[in-house]
């Protein structure tokens, strides 16, 4: 039987691989490691298809030691330790330590990663883990801490196109077809920068075509994917994909339709933690100021989740994808922060105002720090006009209201203290 198109184009060298210059490309931390011949232990984070797998065999290729590889999803605690023996007795004096890559490492529990920190700690072996999850979350501060975490990003349009077109050309299956890449718009949307899915994609409309000609179009991408629509990477599709409709509909309004992408996630076997987490990040961004309760409650659902466990724990996650999705919105500390941010990339390191200092010592109380700081809660309404902001961006204004009733009353309250600074 033959090998799916995907594991098929599996690049073997670096030369071969797509995407992620930032660390395999001339010169990066990666390549120059790899090329050096020892490579210390670092987790791969990033999306689903970007070449976290592949990147972790070329280089034990490429430094010809070892590889064991172990699923989270698969293996125990007994399956570390018998690894880690295999790796200890098979190692030769003054050899490259073998690597040991674990797949969705976040999935690994508590006691699963502790039995890897002693092994690693020692270079018994070489750690390569690969997650899609935000490792300071899943994955245990001591292991972590001895690990490089290298964020791998989803492939560009320019990345996929050439994937598509070395499938077509060099793939021994697909290259006996004659395939025209008419159009791949839809190709690229649905792949989502997976290379993967992209792949399964490419394969499944070229198998569905009796000719030995293929012009592949955006209609028939479509027209494909309808009628097998989660052939092409299940897992894929759920997880990145309904968690942005989910979202989406929360930020939308919608309850009806957020509790509907939260029961296929559901039904999907998707990580409860992940839509909790998903939850506490949309109360901040998409509600915010307009009910800051929002946070409270989402940070709630969170902490009933992870105390009650599963199945009861859909029901503190209904009631919260209600709440948020019914409640009113606003994104104005999001973009506040956001514009604060590259105010800072614009304009670098500037100085505290000296009234705004601290001032621990005498000799710095004599050089004027604190001096002339009014204390607000010494004057009328805990409020007094001063500068705040440093010297060069005194009247730079970064959070600007959205007037829902409960930012409303912030806005009013901003005029009646600072005038016209806070017009709109």
């Amino acid at each position: 039987m033959s090998k799916p198109l995907a594991e098929r184009m599996r690049p073997a060298t670096l030369d071969e691989y797509i995407g992620q210059r930032h660390l395999v490309g001339e010169g990066a931390v990666l390549r120059k490691m790899i090329d050096a011949g020892r490579i210390t232990s670092f987790i791969l984070w990033g999306p689903p298809g970007v070449g976290k797998t592949t990147l972790a065999q070329i280089i034990a290729n490429k430094l010809e030691c070892p590889f064991y590889t172990l699923s989270a999803v698969t293996s125990g605690v007994k399956d570390v330790r018998e690894v880690i023996e295999k790796a200890r007795s098979g190692r030769f004096f003054n050899s490259a330590s073998p690597i040991l890559f674990i797949d969705e490492i976040h999935r690994f529990s508590k006691s699963q990663q502790d039995s890897l920190l002693g092994a690693v700690e020692k270079g018994v072996v070489t750690l390569i883990g690969a997650t899609t999850e935000n490792p300071s979350f899943e994955v245990i501060r001591p292991l972590l801490s001895r690990c490089q975490l290298y964020v791998l990003k989803p492939l560009e349009k320019e990345d996929l196109m050439q994937l598509l077109e070395r499938a077509v050309s060099q793939d021994s299956e697909l290259k006996q077809r004659h395939i025209v890449l008419k159009e791949t718009g839809a190709m690229m949307r649905y792949s989502g920068g997976d290379a993967r899915k992209l792949l399964n994609i490419l394969e499944l409309v070229v198998e569905a075509e009796s000719s030995n000609e293929v012009v592949v179009t955006d209609e028939l991408v479509a027209a494909r994917l309808q009628q097998n629509p989660l052939a092409y990477d299940k897992d894929g599709e759920m997880h990145y994909d309904i968690i942005s409709a989910f979202i989406k509909s929360i930020r939308g309004s919608d309850p009806d339709a957020a509790l509907y992408w939260m029961a296929r996630m559901i039904e999907g076997g998707e990580d409860p933690q992940f839509i909790a987490r998903r939850m506490v990040i949309s109360a901040a961004e998409d509600i915010g100021l307009a009910n800051p309760n929002a946070l409270l409650l989402a940070n709630a659902a969170f902490d009933a989740v992870m105390k009650i466990g599963w199945p009861e724990g859909r029901i503190p996650l209904a009631e919260c994808a209600v709440y948020l999705a019914t409640s009113p919105k606003s994104n104005s500390a999001y973009m506040g922060i956001g514009a604060a941010l590259q105010t800072v990339k614009q304009t670098g390191n500037q100085p505290v105002p000296l009234h705004l200092r601290n001032a621990p010592t005498e000799l710095m109380a004599q050089l004027g720090y604190s001096d002339g700081y009014k204390y607000a809660h010494d004057f009328p309404g805990n409020f007094v006009e001063q500068q705040f902001m440093p010297d060069a961006l005194q009247h730079t204004r970064l959070w600007h209201a959205q007037h829902s009733p409960a930012e409303e009353k912030l806005y009013q309250r901003m005029l009646l203290c600072w005038g016209e600074r806070f017009k709109e």
